[in-house]
């Protein structure tokens, strides 16, 4: 069978040692690296062995049995969670790294959710059971009570031909009623009870879990046997189906090659196959497998492999193609918007180029042109990511780029409906798109639906406008930040039989989702973000106050020896400039951590859209352009209504 399995873990829970020590024990390596060396074979990248963290997904091959595993070992850094999604989204499996010393922190559950929202199966690692202060069973009431109940204790379980035991028979019995009939009549069968154990873990009812030093090499080889024991996949069945994949993400090799990872979920790619994105056909013109910083030039790949494929310029991170093909979209996003400064002898459309190419690896920068500043912007996730990009630039451009102060990445939303038009009709061009908004569930993000029959807009068109809707993140007109939560419907559209092209539905589609959110009654959303700290119990009663001011929500202290630990929620504007204040009271004794929880309407909005200035007028336009006496001419945005060419709930 050929598994693609995946290792998660809050930072310096000891993920990547665990994936050395794996493949070693795998036989796919001689010796294990370690991080702290430098020599790990998973981060063979320069910027991961001068920094000693793993920022880029990487894979290695290796064979158990009959089966054919891809490993990928994922960043920690909650700055690379972007990194990690993808990875997950091609994963069969998972296994989650949790120290015994720090037990679940605030990442953790974000690794957890994440798991639960794509589905994938998931295992447990208890690593670190060699160090001072582990307590293993503690940890284990941690997790079944912050992550899941259906955690399975399975610590000695397994005997060396896979026999479970006494106790472990009885907790898989539970979860199904014909073991536990079986158990009754018959006693215990041990490929039944195994077969069972598979279903369960694959339809994540259970979650296994055993424990370890990484460091030590304890506790693997049995892990190991437990993986490839209670995992299975169904791609041998697959290989005939029509192709499909996911792009898992993009690279660029020593030469400037430009590599789309594709996991096969279907049928088979060759070499120089013309493949079906969304954008129309393109040319796979290598395949390549690699296992680490090596590659094996294939060529073909089938169902279950992931493949790098030299080629498909037009594929992004999380694209379906072939069959279903579609855009991706993930659930990370950023919390600043950060400007760049680069030497004044470099063009601003040069560095735009540069850093467009960073985007395609990570689409997270969103790369953009703020026109009310005359500056480029970025968003990431915080200010290890900046760090990585100004190391990027100048490595592979030679170029010294600087940032400014960085902002909160605020979203905007809408609270009510609202309609809106977009014409775009300049001379021998045309296009007219009639949209509904529509408030939609907190943390939904965009989606579309058509309301707007075959018959008055063809097919291949509307696909078009929904095409246009997601592949730009729109603003919205209080500050110009990326609007989200918004139900998008296309309620008529009109195109020309002879001056219509791809372009025309484009301006349009933009011009309509601006004309709407102009007469829309708008909300300004900010981060709010789920924290841990583990503070010193003498300063806890200091903490608290600065947290309460800080307008934070927080649990009961948990106290552990001398400390405690507090968790809660906080806007994101408060923790940015918080945390030199807290090392400075906890005497860098504390460590905290923070990930992005949820968006709510911001408490001080009218303090943030009065300082942003922004103008909705001078950005994206609302304005339409007709076409009279074979000449364009721009009309207002609150006049469209008055030339549009179609009748629709948007004209009312």
């Amino acid at each position: 069978m050929k598994k693609t399995i995946g290792v998660l873990a809050h930072v310096d829970a000891g993920k990547t040692t665990f994936c050395e020590q794996l493949l070693l024990h795998a036989h796919a390596l001689k010796k294990a690296g370690r991080v702290d060396h430098g020599d790990s074979f998973m981060d063979h990248d320069p910027l991961e062995r001068e920094r000693g963290i793993t920022i880029f997904s990487d894979q290695a091959c290796f064979t158990v049995g009959d089966d054919e595993w891809i490993l990928i070992d994922t960043p920690g850094h909650m700055d690379f969670s972007s990194e990690m999604e993808r990875a997950i989204s091609v994963m069969d499996y998972a296994v989650l790294i949790i120290s015994c010393v720090e037990g679940v922190q605030s990442h953790t559950k974000t690794v957890w959710d994440l798991l639960e929202a794509y589905g994938v199966p998931a295992f447990v690692f208890l690593n670190k059971t060699d160090r001072s202060g582990a307590d293993p069973d503690d940890t284990i009431s941690s997790i079944r009570e912050r992550l899941s109940r259906d955690i399975l204790d399975l610590r000695g379980a397994f005997s060396s031909d896979g026999t479970l035991s006494e106790n472990a028979i009885e907790a898989v019995a539970e979860n199904d009623e014909a073991l536990m009939d079986a158990l009754f009549s018959g006693g215990y069968d041990r490929e039944l009870w195994l077969r069972s154990l598979r279903t369960l873990v694959q339809s994540r009812s259970l979650f296994p879990l055993m424990s370890g030093s990484a460091l030590r090499s304890e506790g693997i080889e049995e892990f190991l046997n437990m993986l490839s024991l209670l995992t299975r996949t169904e791609y041998h069945l697959r290989t005939s189906d029509p192709f499909e994949a996911r792009a898992a993400r993009v690279r660029f090799d020593a030469q400037g090659n430009r590599m789309v990872f594709l996991k096969i979920t279907g049928g088979t790619l060759t070499a120089r196959d013309m493949v079906q994105t969304v954008d129309g056909y393109e040319k796979a013109t290598e395949l390549r497998v690699y296992s680490g910083a090596k590659y094996r030039q294939v060529q073909s790949a089938s169902a279950g492999e992931i493949a790098a494929v030299i080629g498909l310029p037009g594929v992004r991170p999380g694209d379906t193609v072939g069959r279903n093909c579609a855009h991706g979209r993930f659930r990370t996003m950023p919390l600043l918007t950060t400007r760049v400064l680069f030497p004044p002898e470099i063009h601003a459309v040069k560095m735009r180029e540069y850093l467009h190419r960073i985007e395609e690896e990570e689409p997270m920068l969103q790369v953009s042109w703020h026109e009310q500043t005359q500056s480029l912007e970025v968003q990431v996730m915080g200010q290890m990511q900046l760090e990585i990009l100004r190391e990027l630039v100048l490595r592979r451009f030679s170029i010294p780029i600087g940032f400014g102060a960085s902002k909160v990445r605020y979203l905007e939303t809408i609270a009510s409906p609202s309609f809106g038009i977009g014409h775009y009709e300049p001379l021998r061009h045309y296009a007219e798109v009639h949209l509904k908004l529509e408030p939609a569930p907190r943390g939904s993000g965009i989606s579309f639906e058509s309301r707007c029959h075959v018959d008055d807009l063809a097919l291949n068109w509307q696909r078009l406008i929904e095409t246009h809707v997601f592949e730009y993140a729109h603003k919205g007109v209080l500050t110009g930040s990326p609007i989200s939560d918004v139900r998008i419907i296309l309620l008529a559209g009109r195109a020309h039989l002879k001056h219509t092209e791809g372009g025309d539905f484009r301006e349009a589609t933009y011009r309509a989702i601006r004309n709407a959110l102009m007469y829309a009654e708008n909300t300004l959303l900010e981060p709010i973000c789920r924290f841990s700290m583990s503070i010193p119990s003498s300063v806890l009663g200091r903490v608290s106050g600065d947290l309460r001011r800080l307008h934070a929500v927080t649990g009961a202290p948990d106290y552990r020896g001398e400390d405690a630990v507090l968790e809660g929620e906080i806007p994101f504007a408060y923790l940015t400039d918080y945390y030199p204040v807290f090392t400075s009271t906890t005497h860098g004794r504390g460590t905290m951590s923070w990930q992005l929880d949820h968006y709510a309407p911001c408490e001080n909005a009218e303090a943030v859209i009065k300082e942003a200035a922004y103008d909705p007028l001078a950005d994206d336009t609302p304005n339409s352009v007709f076409c009279a006496k074979g000449a364009g001419y721009t009309v207002p945005w609150d006049e469209v209504r008055a030339f549009a060419h179609l009748k629709s709930e948007a004209d009312p």
